[in-house]
């Protein structure tokens, strides 16, 4: 018995902004001189990112006078506690992530909610108790007594994680109806602070949810393409520790993203690969035919391109769910798959899929197409 992904929904914010002016805004926020407003340009502009989402409309005032949660000040002052930033969580979080769901069942039985069996949220841009796994229980009408698990803080290979577990549930019981919802409000954690790290999290990251119905291969609810889950293996690299870091500070969730990110997966991604096939065949020997690759940034993915001696065009999926919705954290990699189970036409297709995060993380998952 094996586990499969019959369905996937993603969900955005109303708010959707430019690239350049969120660059705009984030000049402006940090009060930079030209030398400095020319440097962050390169950064932005560099970014194969042209839109992203937020909860928040602020990033798209032409004035101060304009912003509804940060101060009406030019620099921001006082600036946003995480106190108020999470409350903003707890609001808008739930909406979405429910949004994400409806658009994953659609077209399955009206009773659909009745039949799942497990819940596995995803997050690491907020947190609170009774949680967003309750309040998904409620918004879609699960059942009290669904099976709750929540996966925190685990940065953008979380979901995976997510998936990970579901197929564990599905392999125990493989009449389970599993759905894992990963949320991310990762633009309520703007940081002001004029270093390095800072410029590079406020020039990708973005707001999304995705929603992943699971079951058991011989217990489909309904006929269609779908992703069988073959493998998972993971490795994080000691001597990248302090390279990949999220924090709670007094002014939201800081991130910690050194420049050498890309190039410690450069260097190190090819002998997690060869580590992973082996664990898959110990001769070492596998043929995948597809990549669905969390889109961390341009960098990240061409760095992947490199350790993996992979064409461009391999990360197809990727670049375009960079380019339309930027970096969502763990749901990211949710909506590459979700691009890929649209394009399923042929089956027996392995996919390798890749995400990256704290530690520094390499988190990987093998599947298999099938077209009906």
């Amino acid at each position: 018995m094996s586990t499969c992904i019959s369905a996937i929904g993603i969900a955005n914010p109303a708010h959707r902004f430019k690239q350049s002016k969120i660059y705009q805004f984030m000049a402006d926020a940090s009060g930079l001189d030209e030398n400095n407003r020319g440097r962050l340009k390169g950064i932005y502009d560099n970014s194969g990112i042209g839109y992203r989402y937020s909860v928040i409309p602020d990033y798209g005032a032409d004035s101060p006078e304009d912003h509804s949660f940060f101060p009406k000040s030019a620099d921001l002052e006082p600036f946003v506690s995480t106190q108020q930033r999470m409350a903003i969580y707890q609001q808008e979080a739930v909406k979405i992530a429910a949004d994400a769901a409806r658009n994953c069942l659609k077209g399955f039985p009206d009773d659909i909610t009745q039949q799942i069996t497990h819940l596995i949220t995803v997050s690491c841009t907020g947190m609170y108790a009774p949680g967003l796994d309750i309040d998904l229980v409620e918004h879609l009408g699960l059942k009290t007594n669904t099976q709750r698990t929540c996966i925190t803080f685990m940065g953008c290979y979380g979901a995976i994680n997510g998936l990970k577990t579901a197929d564990y549930i599905c392999r125990a019981d493989p009449k389970a109806k599993v759905l894992v919802v990963s949320v991310e409000l990762c633009t309520l954690h703007f940081q002001k602070e004029n270093t390095l790290d800072n410029w590079v999290a406020n020039s990708i990251f973005s707001d999304g949810a995705a929603a992943v119905l699971l079951e058991g291969t011989e217990h489909r609810l309904k006929p269609g393409p779908c992703l069988e889950l073959k493998h998972f293996y993971a490795e994080f690299m000691p001597n990248a520790r302090n390279d990949m870091g999220w924090y709670v500070g007094n002014t939201g969730f800081e991130m910690r993203l050194s420049s050498k990110v890309s190039k410690l997966i450069k260097n190190n991604l090819g002998g997690v690969f060869e580590r992973l096939k082996k664990s898959i065949n110990p001769g070492g020997h596998v043929h995948f035919d597809a990549y669905a690759m969390h889109p961390g940034g341009r960098k990240i993915l061409e760095s992947i391109e490199e350790a993996l001696d992979l064409p461009e065009e391999s990360n197809t999926f990727s670049y375009e769910v960079l380019q339309k919705y930027g970096n969502m954290s763990s749901a990211t990699v949710l909506f590459v798959l979700h691009r890929v189970l649209q394009n399923t036409v042929k089956s027996n297709q392995q996919i390798l899929s890749f995400a990256f995060g704290p530690g520094l993380t390499a988190e990987g998952m093998v599947m298999a197409s099938h077209a009906a």
